[in-house]
């Protein structure tokens, strides 16, 4: 196996354990923690599964950065970028950065505390929100995908 052939396989469990998070979280966690009838356990549960699945995240993101950029600078791909057949290229590397502003930044600094606030205040609008905003992070990131597996095995949308 060479090197490009491990950098494609670390790569690709990197994002499926880091959106198939966004997915559960999305899916599954979200909806229930809503049906919850305590705000004080909405509050509890969604913050202990959420901040150790920042963990996973931070982690997971990171591993992606460096193997795609690995494969990127080993393929000599760089001109992919000047390439619009290669949007799939854009759209990873700019879910990548919204993630880790989010992950690395935004949470840890100001979103937190924010949503502390408002679900404290009126928790069904603060998670409806929450909701919709992984919604739309989950579906970016899946057209992210499936375009970057059809266009690395050479199907392009846009010709």
């Amino acid at each position: 196996m060479n090197s490009i052939t491990l950098a494609r396989v670390i790569h690709v469990l990197a994002v499926v354990l880091w959106i198939g998070g966004v997915a559960m979280v999305t899916t599954v966690i979200i909806p229930a923690v809503k049906k919850m009838k305590s705000k004080k356990d909405k509050l509890t549960t969604f913050e202990n599964i959420e901040g150790r699945f920042a963990v996973q995240a931070k982690i997971t993101t990171l591993i992606t950065a460096i193997s795609g950029f690995y494969m990127m600078y080993e393929l000599n791909a760089w001109e992919r970028y000047l390439d619009y057949r290669f949007w799939w290229i854009h759209a990873m590397t700019i879910v990548w950065i919204i993630f880790t502003l989010v992950l690395y930044i935004l949470e840890p600094l100001v979103l937190h505390k924010l949503f502390k606030k408002y679900a404290n205040e009126n928790p069904e609008k603060t998670f409806n929100i929450l909701h919709k905003a992984h919604w739309i992070l989950l579906i970016i990131s899946l057209i992210t995908i499936l375009g970057a597996v059809a266009g690395s095995h050479g199907l392009f949308f846009i010709t």
